[in-house]
C-alpha cells in the first residue's frame, strides 16, 4: 500500500490480492481469458480497504485527521467497514451515515467495530447517505475528519499506486481488457489510469446499473445519480448496462460453478466480463479480461434472491 507497516499489523495485509481465473465464464468462449480480482481477501472483507487506508494516511499527512477528531463519511458499507477496520488499528473513532437498507450483515459489522451510524432514508440510496453527512459536518467542522470518498483523489489514486500494478504483474503485462462497476468509481478510475499509462493498448469498460431504481447495493447509475467528483466519463471506452437480477444470478453461478462467494456488485462485475468475452469470440478476437471481485458474499446471504429460481446468462 501507501505506507509501510510491521508485517504483524494488520493493515500490511491489505492489498497484493490473488487473481483467480474464471473457467465457468469462458466456457465456449475459445481464445478468451476472464480474471477476478479477489478483493474479498483484504482484511476488511473487499476492495474499499485500499481507498480507506490511503485517505486516512493522507489525512494524518496533512494534519486533518487526529485522535481528537472523528472520521466522518457516508458510505454503502464497504468502505465503512474499510475505515473501522482502520481507524480501530490506529486508535481512531468513527461516524458513518448509511442508508438504512443496506444489508444487515453491513450494520452488524459496523456495529461490532463500533462505529456511530447513522442510518437514512433507503429511497435516496447513496445519494441520501452523502447529503445527511455534508450537513452533519457543516454544523460542526472542526470536530470531524470528513475525507469524502467521492471527492477525494487518495480514493483512486489507492487504485493506480496497487491495483493497477498488480494487474499488469500478475498477468505479466497479457492484460487486454479491464472491466469495472462505478459506484464512489475510485476503483475503475485509478486502475483505469495506471493500466492506460503502461499499457496503451488496454481497453477498459465501465459498468454501471441500466436504471436508477436497482439492487445493485453500492453501485450508482450515473445519468441519475449525485455523480463523484472523481468521476472522469471520458476515461471510459466502452459502458455496459447491468440488470439486478443478472448479477443476482451470476453470484449464485461463481458459487456454484467456481467455487466463489462474492458479493453483488462482483456478480454484476462478472456479468460485465462475460459479456466482454462474448463479443470478443464472436467477433474471432483473443482477450484477456480482467474484473474486480469487489466483496464476498458473507454481507448478501439474507437476501431473499439465493432462494429465486435461476435462468441462464
Amino acid at each position: 500500500m501507501t505506507a509501510a507497516f510491521p508485517p504483524t499489523s494488520i493493515l500490511a495485509s491489505i492489498g497484493n490480492t490473488p487473481l483467480i481465473r474464471l473457467h465457468g465464464l469462458e466456457r465456449n468462449l475459445p481464445g478468451i481469458e476472464i480474471y477476478g480480482k479477489a478483493e474479498f481477501a483484504n482484511p476488511g472483507g473487499s476492495v474499499k480497504d485500499r481507498p480507506a487506508l490511503n485517505m486516512i494516511i493522507d489525512g494524518e499527512r496533512t494534519g486533518r485527521m487526529s485522535k481528537d477528531k472523528i472520521l466522518l463519511d457516508s458510505t454503502s458499507g464497504n468502505t465503512g467497514i474499510a475505515y473501522a477496520l482502520v481507524c480501530a488499528a490506529k486508535g481512531y473513532r468513527v461516524k458513518l451515515c448509511l442508508p438504512s437498507n443496506a444489508s444487515e450483515e453491513r450494520k452488524r459489522i459496523l456495529n461490532a467495530f463500533g462505529v456511530d451510524v447513522v442510518l437514512t432514508d433507503p429511497g435516496e440510496g447513496s445519494d441520501g447517505a452523502i447529503r445527511r453527512c455534508k450537513a452533519i459536518y457543516e454544523e460542526d467542522p472542526d470536530r470531524y475528519f470528513y475525507p469524502d470518498q467521492y471527492s477525494n483523489p487518495k480514493n483512486w489514486q489507492a487504485h493506480y499506486e496497487t491495483t493497477g500494478p498488480e494487474i499488469i504483474r500478475q498477468t505479466e503485462a497479457r492484460v487486454t481488457h479491464f472491466v469495472a462497476s462505478l459506484g464512489t468509481s475510485g476503483t475503475f478510475m485509478g486502475t483505469s489510469r495506471r493500466l492506460k499509462d503502461e499499457l496503451p493498448g488496454v481497453i477498459c469498460i465501465s459498468a454501471q446499473p441500466s436504471t436508477g431504481f436497482h439492487g445493485l447495493e453500492g453501485l450508482k447509475h450515473m445519468p441519475t445519480a449525485i455523480v463523484p467528483a472523481i468521476y472522469d466519463e471520458k476515461l471510459a471506452d466502452a459502458n455496459i448496462w447491468l440488470e439486478t437480477e443478472d448479477a443476482y444470478v451470476m453470484v449464485k453461478r461463481l458459487a456454484r460453478e467456481e467455487g466463489l462467494l462474492v458479493g453483488i456488485s462482483a456478480g454484476g462485475n462478472a456479468v460485465a466480463a462475460r459479456k466482454v468475452g462474448r463479443q470478443l469470440a464472436a467477433e474471432g478476437k483473443t482477450g484477456v479480461i480482467v474484473t474486480i471481485l469487489c466483496d464476498g458474499a458473507s454481507k448478501y446471504l439474507s437476501e431473499p434472491f439465493w432462494e429465486q429460481e435461476d435462468y441462464s446468462i
